[in-house]
């Protein structure tokens, strides 16, 4: 009896742990391209234009890519399905400098992305911002821990490619 005791103690110390982690994650990176602010909005705002710098369907060239909505702006989006998950993300706001996209995986949360483009001397700064909520569960909270590391360079892969259309 007392080893069940102490393996209940010991999850519930684990998982009382995990809910003083962090609710909120947010992953940012950026980087400068040689193109006006307008013109990155515009392609992150469209479908078919956030297609040409998907860091997704650089990694999974079997990514299937299912466009709904008009094909631009609020309310535009695309379904997706490939071999690091499936959902959706649609166009939830677009602004001078930005654009907002709400991304549902399911089960596995709503993250929300904003792209940015401000003018610099040289192009344009372009920084790439998801933030997910990781709610009460605990398992999601330490998964959290690590979402920098895993999407970073999937985002970095983006402004790469973001770059290259210059």
């Amino acid at each position: 009896m007392i080893i069940v005791y102490t393996i209940t103690t010991i999850i519930a110390a684990i998982a009382l742990i995990a809910l003083l982690l962090p609710r909120k994650v947010i992953v940012t990176r950026h980087a400068d391209v040689a193109m006006r602010p307008v013109d990155v909005i515009a392609r992150v705002a469209s479908t078919d234009g956030f297609q040409t710098f998907n860091p997704y369907c650089t990694t999974d060239p079997e990514l299937k890519i299912t466009p709904f909505g008009p094909t631009e702006g609020v309310g535009s989006g695309f379904r997706f399905e490939g071999k690091e998950g499936k959902g959706t993300q649609t166009v939830t706001k677009v602004t001078a400098n930005s654009v907002t996209h709400l991304i549902d995986l399911g089960a596995m949360g709503k993250p929300v992305q904003t792209i940015e483009a401000k003018a610099t001397d040289n192009g344009t700064r372009v920084t790439w911002t998801v933030t997910s909520d990781m709610g009460f569960n605990p398992v999601f909270r330490i998964f959290g821990l690590f979402m920098d590391r895993m999407l970073g360079k999937t985002y970095e892969l983006g402004l790469k490619n973001i770059a290259a259309l210059a």
